[in-house]
């Protein structure tokens, strides 16, 4: 969720598509943990005090004023096994002449997140990987969790900086299926490892009748409950980062959220990954009445939470036309600044989304992220004008926080050239460049045409608002989905030992004053598929592009 940090919560570009999704995110990280708290929205935070935290920044001497936004993420071998799983993976600097890298700055935090399947049964579980900086202990050793029987476990990683290099321990990268990007060019705050074999055991054991997928019911106004591939809730980059949270003491070390830590750590601190993930399961969705898809945590005494897979898998069964996947101009998917049906492809096995179509372009991805984005940002908004805001620093409540991101992704996205047309969100800053209020193109139609071609609004419509009544909480649930998703098939190109590439650190953006401003003249990005340069040298710009400006702390 990078607001210009993203898509759930991001940072603001430089350019077109130079996105700072960490800034977001830092902003975000820490005000968002109190708000969580403080109105107790969702399962992630039920192990933590109910007092709101300290702010750990100010605590944390590692968090410098302008840190490194590129870290390494050691992993463990045999990262699928419950000894992998409970082994710490360890941060540290891609560059060290760039500085440190260390897990308690919220600018440079770096979370792990596994779900994992018991092929016999269909019953899924998630457990919670610690990450801590190189040569430094855990602040409580971690669970080690018991697997069933041949379990199928899928691995995934979120960052709060901008580009994240998973780094090879004893053969750990082959042994986990893991992908970072495509090769010579980085995904930037998402990897996972054995995602698809995960995806296409749960999808077997959803076809068989083993798993049960919680209907999503509809939301309280009166449209289906939303999901991570519904245009009312996307963002430039859509289905990235993750659920996980972790626990900060003053002195730097880290320890897994859970009850028992909890109690025993005075003075630790809750620490967050701004994801889209997190955006809709602990804020949307309880302003608007709905219930995330959870399982059983394995790192805490089997407390129902959510994660990346359980949203993807919900929205595969139920998410309604039109529906958002992953496009080729999303930034994490960029090489060499250019589309990579590749790229996209290997991004989107990762959350369990059919491979590039015909179809899937830049310009209908805008048409839709406009049409439906307004319309269900405007239609929620007295539900939302009273939701905590992911980011106090970037807006004052989950109304604004979705207007600013709504209108960041926009200008992050390109959509101004692809739909010649302004920006339809204008967006009200106070004094301190908080968002305080936004107003919207009538009907959702273009903010002004401009450009030689004049835009359509023949984009499709809103949701429709026949979905079941009522959400179902649980992954217990006995609602049959409306439709069984297909396994997707694993592209060949992996980013096994992938060379690390480096950004500049993202700048922050400010909302378009008006929806009347002069469209800009930079060429828009093609929506062919160029010749692909997986063996080139890293580009810069692609990691740039790959972290938007948008997560709440970093990303959102």
């Amino acid at each position: 969720m990078r607001q210009v940090n993203h898509r759930g919560f991001h940072r603001p570009p430089t350019d077109r598509r130079s996105y700072s999704s960490v800034a977001f995110r830092l902003f975000v990280i820490l005000p968002v943990v109190v708000a969580g708290l403080a109105v107790g929205v969702f399962a992630i935070f039920a192990s933590q005090s109910t007092a709101a935290p300290r702010t750990t920044q100010a605590a944390n001497p590692a968090a410098a004023a302008n840190p490194n936004p590129n870290c390494s993420l050691v992993v463990p071998a045999n990262p699928l096994t419950a000894t992998g799983l409970s082994t710490p993976y360890q941060l540290s600097a891609t560059d060290p002449a760039g500085g440190p890298c260390n897990e308690g700055n919220p600018n440079q935090s770096a979370f792990v997140e596994a779900s994992i399947i018991d092929p016999a049964t269909g019953a899924v579980s998630v457990y919670r990987p610690l990450v801590t900086d190189k040569g430094t202990p855990a602040a409580a050793a971690p669970v080690v969790p018991t697997l069933p029987a041949n379990a199928v476990v899928g691995i995934w990683f979120g960052f709060n900086g901008t580009t994240l290099t998973l780094q090879n321990a004893n053969g750990s990268l082959n042994q986990g299926n893991c992908v970072n990007g495509s090769r010579g060019s980085l995904f930037g705050q998402f990897a996972y490892c054995n995602a698809p074999a995960f995806f296409t055991a749960a999808n077997k054991a959803i076809g068989a009748g083993q798993l049960k997928v919680p209907a999503l019911g509809t939301a309280k106004d009166g449209s289906p409950c939303p999901t991570t591939r519904d245009f009312g809730l996307v963002d430039q980059d859509q289905s990235d980062n993750v659920v996980t949270t972790y626990l900060l003491l003053a002195n730097g070390q880290v320890a897994q959220n859970n009850a028992a830590n909890t109690a025993a750590l005075a003075g630790s601190n809750p620490i967050v990954n701004g994801s889209d993930n997190l955006l809709l399961d602990a804020f949307v969705d309880p302003a608007l009445g709905c219930t995330p898809f959870t399982a059983p945590d394995l790192t805490n005494n089997g407390q129902p939470v959510g994660s990346l897979a359980l949203d993807e898998l919900m929205a595969a069964a139920d998410q309604q036309a039109p529906i958002a996947l992953v496009p080729t101009n999303d930034p994490m998917t960029l090489n060499n600044n250019n589309p990579s049906r590749t790229k996209t492809n290997l991004y989107r096995a990762g959350v369990d989304q059919p491979q590039v179509a015909a179809a899937d372009t830049p310009t209908a991805y805008c048409q839709n992220l406009v049409k439906v984005g307004q319309q269900r940002t405007q239609l929620d908004k007295t539900l939302t004008m009273n939701g905590a805001s992911p980011s106090p620093a970037m807006a004052n409540n989950l109304f604004t926080f979705l207007a600013n991101r709504l209108s960041q992704s926009f200008t992050n996205l390109g959509c101004m050239n692809l739909l010649h047309m302004n920006n339809p969100v204008t967006v009200q800053l106070d004094g301190a460049g908080v968002a305080v209020g936004a107003t919207f193109a009538a009907a959702g139609g273009p903010g002004g045409a401009c450009g030689p071609t004049a835009p359509t609004t023949t984009a499709p419509a809103a949701p429709t608002t026949t979905a079941a009544a009522g959400p179902t909480s649980g992954p217990t649930a006995t609602g049959a989905p409306s439709g069984t998703p297909t396994g997707t098939a694993v592209p060949t190109a992996t980013a096994t030992g992938v060379a690390p590439l480096t950004s500049a650190p993202a700048t922050t953006m400010t909302a378009p004053a008006s929806t009347t401003t002069t469209c800009t003249t930079t060429t828009p990005p093609a929506t062919t598929t160029p010749a692909q340069n997986n063996g080139g040298a890293p580009d810069n710009g692609d990691m740039n592009a790959a972290h938007h400006a948008h997560h709440w702390p970093t990303k959102y």
